[in-house]
């Protein structure tokens, strides 16, 4: 008898690193978006955290004037933030090279535009990964579909809106107090919340949290009783166990007798399909809505729009809701700060000494 033994081709390299990348069997699948996903993100993670701790004041409005967004220069958790790009810059893009210093660069809110661009370039990847590791498992890629709502809106809130605008610095602050300050100056600038798509966002996300708590307390009160009516029913359940606990006829007769019968779904599958699209489809609306307003089509403004046969304004409740964003539009900008909130004195790199102004004193409005 002869036994023939062929030799196995050692696989290069390459082509062990290809299938470690690919490999599902890892605790964290990687993929090839994740190569790309995971150094930007510790890039824009890493940079966020330094410059929120010990970034020095930026000239956001150009005029030579910095804001001091970080804790060393006199803020806290809630005024703290990461200052957008100087308005001196622009759209330019703006990486440390370009810079004749780093005080330069830091002065002019260079870390801004390092995190934001790689925070989306990111998220996108993560949305890729996504749709990775759905494919390589056989899955349906909804999963990716679904994550591209909340990335549409970051996209629309970080990139378009500023390119619109036509400078970084019209950008939303990566901060707590940053976020509000851009939402008053948002609705004072383009009356978001008479825009359409706004409201179906606002729709979406508040529908989507109505839904989910409806349906998260309906399935864990629709158990299928495993014990005697004098325990609990919750003793017929053990943790890890391979026995479903839902019955979903009893939760659709439920909800069908608490409203009506087709306000409830006897289909596992088309519920949880509604209630991934509702708040996904608003968020999609919404970040269109930002992307639309950023070219300055903004919301409806019915003011004096309702008049008498003689011509004369008959007052409205949009009369007050105007005037309210129009006084957010003409508060005096007093060189754009409301309060004497000052910070530690600050040295540009050009030499020049300020008193520095901290954000939670700082107010943008229109000029």
């Amino acid at each position: 008898m002869t036994a023939i033994l062929e030799r196995r081709e050692s696989e290069s390299l390459w082509g062990r690193f290809c299938n470690w990348i690919t490999s599902t069997e890892n605790r964290l699948y990687i993929g090839w978006f994740g190569v790309l996903m995971i150094p930007t993100l510790l890039t824009a993670t890493s940079v966020f955290i330094i410059a929120f701790i010990a970034a020095p004041p930026v000239d956001i409005d150009g005029i030579r004037e910095p804001v001091s967004g970080s804790l060393l220069y006199g803020n806290n958790i809630i005024s703290g933030a990461i200052i957008p790009t100087s308005a001196a810059i622009g759209l330019h893009f703006y990486p440390i090279w370009e810079a004749a210093s780093v005080d330069e660069w830091l002065y002019n809110g260079g870390p801004y535009e390092l995190i934001v661009l790689h925070f989306l370039l990111g998220v996108a990847c993560y949305m890729g990964r996504e749709w990775e590791l759905s494919f390589r498992l056989g899955m349906r890629p909804w999963i990716a579909v679904a994550y591209s709502a909340p990335v549409a809106a970051a996209t629309a809130v970080f990139l378009i809106y500023p390119i619109g605008q036509g400078s970084f610095s019209d950008g939303m602050p990566l901060g707590i107090s940053g976020t509000f300050n851009f939402m008053i100056v948002f609705q004072a600038e383009h009356n978001i919340l008479m825009h359409p798509f706004h409201m179906l966002g606002v729709a979406g996300v508040f529908g989507g949290s109505l839904f989910s708590a409806m349906h998260g307390s309906l399935v864990t009160s629709s158990l299928i009783r495993e014990t005697t009516e004098n325990e609990s029913a919750n003793e017929g359940y053990r943790f890890g166990q391979e026995e479903e606990t839902y019955n979903i006829v009893a939760a659709h007769g439920y909800f069908g007798r608490l409203i009506f019968q087709y306000a409830s779904f006897n289909n596992s599958r088309s519920l949880h399909f509604f209630l991934a699209a509702w708040p996904v489809v608003g968020i999609w609306f919404t970040a269109l809505g930002i992307s639309t307003m950023a070219f300055n089509l903004n919301g409806f403004n019915f003011n004096q729009s309702v008049v008498d046969s003689q011509g004369r304004v008959i007052n409205t409740i949009f009369i007050p809701f105007s005037t309210s964003s129009s006084k957010c539009r003409i508060t005096p900008r007093s060189c754009g700060f409301f309060s004497t909130n000052w910070g530690p004195p600050f040295t540009t790199p050009m030499g020049m000494v300020y008193r520095v102004h901290n954000y939670s004193s700082y107010y943008r409005t229109l000029t």
